[in-house]
């Protein structure tokens, strides 16, 4: 644990992570109130939909959205990032029933964006402000905080939207982008200006990605397992009608796998220095896979196992990921990197999601869970195969003295 309270002690870190609790708190409450919201102003399942691809849709445009991280300042950029949706959010307080709904998309679109822009800004100036040998703690305590918020901000989100209606909700999220724009205000970190070097195309991060021995492979995984996750996740009621209980007990299963991807986030610094980013990574891959395929079995205790091992699971290629690409890529072109990267992890899930929905209306469940798992885990083998030496040397970089 040691590592861990070097992080905490350190103060720029401590102020981004307070300011990710903040922040997190307040989007997880709107994620889930934005779709009570609307389902309680239209009686649609379908527009209460459309909330979280509002949210989700710009993630698509990474690459030339996470270019600004690299082309001004990126302090600055975080602060007005913040700003901006503290002062948007409070226009929602017009939305009172369906005709006013577009203003919600839109908002949520604009949020989704700003959102894109912020993660690879503030994944920039982390890999600047903190050692780089405490990036696997510092990534792991961001997992294990935003999952920890999800635990309890949606509950509370959704308890304020039944007693004073969606507006309440986003005045709160607006002023935690206040108190989150103090805190990255009181920020100490020193950066240059953007000079000629980071003013290269967008296409370079994706040429980074792709010729560099240790995140191709690790960023491509990822992209596999959101994938799977999203086609297991889309037969999560069906999974519950097996069990017999209603479909509210999907929350009981949700907060079990936050509670398993809070341990992996503060175990993850140590897990990276002792396996390896690809290793960790293959291992996390492989136990979210079997929980896949265990899920056929129909009994609560298998069912509460495998949602806790998914949630020790997935975060893992996540975390070595992102601190990898921290890690290997210069700064000069290093927002556009994280920004790519999450688009090339992250959409594929929206792609899993929609699939999957089609295939448990076609097929039953469990053999399909099943073949999932079977196939989700030969991306585990796959990864955790030797590397290259190029790639050994690589992960070998000179800031970095263990390699992850």
């Amino acid at each position: 644990m040691a590592p861990i309270r070097t992080v905490l002690r350190d103060r720029d870190a401590g102020l981004y992570l307070s300011a990710v609790v903040v922040s997190g708190f307040g989007t997880s409450a709107l994620w889930l109130a934005s779709g009570v919201w609307v389902k309680d102003l239209t009686g649609s399942d379908g527009l209460a939909a459309l909330c979280l691809l509002a949210m989700w849709a710009p993630t698509l445009l990474g690459p030339l959205l996470g270019t600004l991280a690299d082309r001004v300042r990126r302090k600055p950029l975080l602060i007005g990032a913040n700003l901006l949706l503290a002062a948007l959010l409070p226009t929602l307080l017009t939305v009172d029933s369906a005709d006013g709904l577009w203003l919600l998309y839109a908002v949520l679109f604009v949020y989704g964006a700003a959102g894109v822009v912020h993660d690879a800004a503030e994944s920039a100036l982390v890999a600047a402000a903190v050692d780089p040998c405490l990036l696997g703690e510092f990534n792991g305590l961001r997992t294990a905080i935003t999952e920890g918020m999800k635990l309890v901000a949606p509950l509370a989100g959704a308890g304020l939207c039944a007693a004073y209606g969606g507006p309440a909700v986003a005045l709160l999220d607006a002023g935690t982008f206040v108190v989150a724009t103090v805190l990255y205000a009181a920020l100490r970190v020193r950066e240059s200006g953007p000079g000629p070097s980071r003013r290269t195309p967008a296409a370079e991060a994706v040429r980074h990605l792709r010729a560099h021995p240790l995140l191709r492979p690790l960023v491509l995984a990822g992209g596999i397992t959101m994938l799977f996750a999203g086609l297991s996740g889309a037969m999560l009621y069906a999974v519950i009608d097996d069990l017999g209980h209603s479909p509210a007990y999907a929350g009981v299963l949700y907060a079990v796998q936050g509670a398993g991807s809070v341990v992996v986030g503060l175990l993850s610094g140590p897990a990276l220095r002792l396996l390896g980013a690809r290793r960790f990574a293959a291992y996390g891959i492989a136990l979210a896979a079997v929980a896949t395929g265990l899920r056929a079995v129909p009994s609560d205790p298998v069912a509460l196992a495998c949602a806790a091992a998914g949630g020790v699971g997935l975060p893992c290629v996540l975390i070595a990921a992102l601190t990898a690409v921290q890690r290997e890529t210069p700064d000069a072109l290093l927002g556009r990197t994280v920004a790519t990267a999450n688009t090339l992890v992250f959409a594929p899930n929206v792609l899993g999601l929609a699939a999957g929905a089609v295939l448990v209306e076609l097929v039953d469940q469990k053999p399909l869970l099943v073949v999932l798992g079977g196939l989700w885990l030969l991306t585990a083998v796959r990864l955790a195969q030797r590397p290259a030496s190029a790639a050994r040397t690589s992960s070998r970089s000179p800031s970095d003295a263990n390699p992850a």
